[in-house]
């Protein structure tokens, strides 16, 4: 299990990051940060952050349509878009939107880190995938609809694929203990082989440290 010590961290003294910066964000980010302090796991943080999480999910005003646009040039490909939101200066938090075009998907994909990830609009198919004697097996799959939330804990609930079913872009926003963006994650085949890649944000640039 991945432990909360094993989270990325780094840039020690940096000041935290508001992106977007509006009282709904900074709220919910004085919320999480204590939770996270008195878990003792990364699925007792989870548990802990459910309900601030959900109540974020239910507010249908607080995100801006700049943060809900589809991104060309993203890292991601298919103009699937990471708009990062908030980031903590030692890079052991981040709140980002993830957006995926009608029609897209993402990449298997590993995050490295503990978190939650919900659905905010649209519609959107969730799989899970594990590695299993040199192939990769689908854990679980299922439909989500605004308001559904779901957590990874790695390394063993951490690597998924979404694609949007919607005839609209699909926005999901992810709750994660690093800075996602910036570390370099993996793709996976289906002989569960493995490729680096770092998704980049489309909004924020990563430091010359994490090259």
């Amino acid at each position: 299990m991945c432990q909360l010590h094993d989270v990325h961290h780094g840039h020690p003294g940096a000041e935290d990051e508001y992106v977007l910066d509006t009282p709904v964000i900074r709220e919910f980010i004085a919320l999480t940060r204590p939770e996270i302090a008195r878990a003792a796991t990364p699925e007792d943080a989870c548990k802990r952050l459910r309900p601030a999480f959900a109540t974020l999910l239910e507010n249908r005003a607080w995100l801006p349509l700049e943060y809900q646009r589809d991104a060309p040039q993203s890292g991601m490909g298919g103009g699937i878009g990471q708009w990062l939101l908030f980031r903590a200066g030692d890079r052991s938090l981040c709140l980002f939107s993830l957006v995926v075009p009608p029609g897209k998907e993402t990449p298997i994909h590993d995050h490295l880190a503990f978190g939650l990830i919900g659905l905010y609009k649209g519609n959107q198919d969730e799989e899970f995938y594990r590695p299993e004697n040199g192939k990769l097996v689908q854990t679980r799959r299922r439909p989500l609809v605004p308001g559904d939330y779901y957590k990874l804990i790695p390394p063993l609930d951490d690597i998924h694929r979404v694609r949007t079913t919607s005839d609209v872009t699909s926005v999901s926003i992810h709750l994660l203990a690093n800075d996602t963006g910036c570390v370099w994650r993996h793709t996976y085949n289906d002989q569960a082989e493995t490729t680096p890649f770092r998704s980049g944000w489309v909004n924020a640039a990563c430091d010359p440290a994490d090259h």
